[in-house]
């Protein structure tokens, strides 16, 4: 990535992690290459009090676990109230096992894309188990037959804390962090404390909740009572900001960002510019007198 964006492009676009992403724009900087970013980050989702776990549930499970979590806008952890946490687990949980089950055999169910990255997820699962976190998972990484797979098997973290290396870094796999919060502006304050996401999900009914988390966070795009949903939408524009990305792309946002607008003008015969050129003088006493008239 860093030998290509050296390229002197009109152009460039890049869409990956934000540590290559600052690589991309530096190099092509040194070009003044124009870049569009889709990058990474944290993208949180809401649970507010008003959602109905049952309808939350299957979406949110989808979501983290298609293509094993290895996509730019999955929902990177939970924010729900802390009363409810145990419920939405199990729930999230219950799902994730009715749509790929816990046979790493599963075809429905990908692989890691690289071994190294295999280990940095359980790097994370195990950091978080021994700062506290309680694993809720059908085997342990270490398991020969998901391992042999390079499948990951799916995680829930319940009892994740910021301290957390999970909770530090973008996961791109199939562990879910589930965090409590007990007031309604909780959700928006950490989420504003950290760099702006590139994907914000919100599950529930109360419309003042939700008007208040879209009114006071910023996101590349927003998925209300579902996930994923806004990368498809052509006659929305897609990036990021901040840490998440910059510029946009699909549909005209996409056309405008790959087109660069030349401007041309007709100088028109009877044009009477070079009245305006100087010597001034009495050109402009008479324009003045002119002026003062019409006034």
């Amino acid at each position: 990535a860093e030998a290509f964006a050296r390229l002197p492009f009109d152009h460039l676009m890049f869409t990956g992690s934000t540590r290559v992403g600052r690589i991309v724009a530096a190099e092509a900087g040194k070009n003044l290459t124009p870049v569009t970013l889709e990058l990474g980050g944290k993208s949180p989702t809401i649970v507010d009090r008003s959602a109905d776990l049952d309808e939350v549930a299957p979406r949110i499970a989808y979501a983290k676990l298609m293509n094993a979590g290895q996509t730019c806008i999955a929902p990177d952890y939970v924010l729900a109230p802390q009363d409810r946490v145990e419920a939405l687990a199990g729930k999230i949980w219950g799902a994730m096992q009715q749509m790929w089950g816990t046979d790493p055999a599963n075809p429905d169910y990908t692989s890691i894309i690289a071994e190294h990255h295999y280990a940095r997820l359980k790097s994370l699962v195990d950091d978080a188990a021994a700062r506290g976190a309680r694993l809720l998972q059908p085997a342990s990484a270490d398991d020969a037959a998901w391992a042999g797979k390079r499948k990951f098997p799916p995680t829930l973290v319940l009892g994740a804390t910021p301290e957390m290396k999970i909770m530090q870094e973008e996961i791109f796999g199939p562990l879910l962090p589930i965090l409590g919060y007990s007031e309604p502006t909780e959700p928006i304050n950490f989420i504003n404390g950290r760099d702006r996401p590139l994907a914000l999900y919100w599950f529930g009914t109360d419309e003042a909740a939700r008007d208040q988390v879209l009114e006071r966070t910023v996101s590349g795009g927003v998925t209300i009572n579902d996930c994923l949903v806004h990368f498809a939408q052509a006659n929305q524009p897609m990036g990021g900001v901040g840490a998440s990305g910059t510029g946009a792309y699909h549909g005209e946002w996409g056309f405008n960002t790959f087109t660069k607008m030349k401007p041309i003008f007709y100088r028109s015969p009877y044009n009477r510019f070079a009245d305006l050129y100087p010597p001034y003088g009495a050109k402009i006493a008479r324009l003045s007198k002119v002026l003062r008239l019409m006034s």
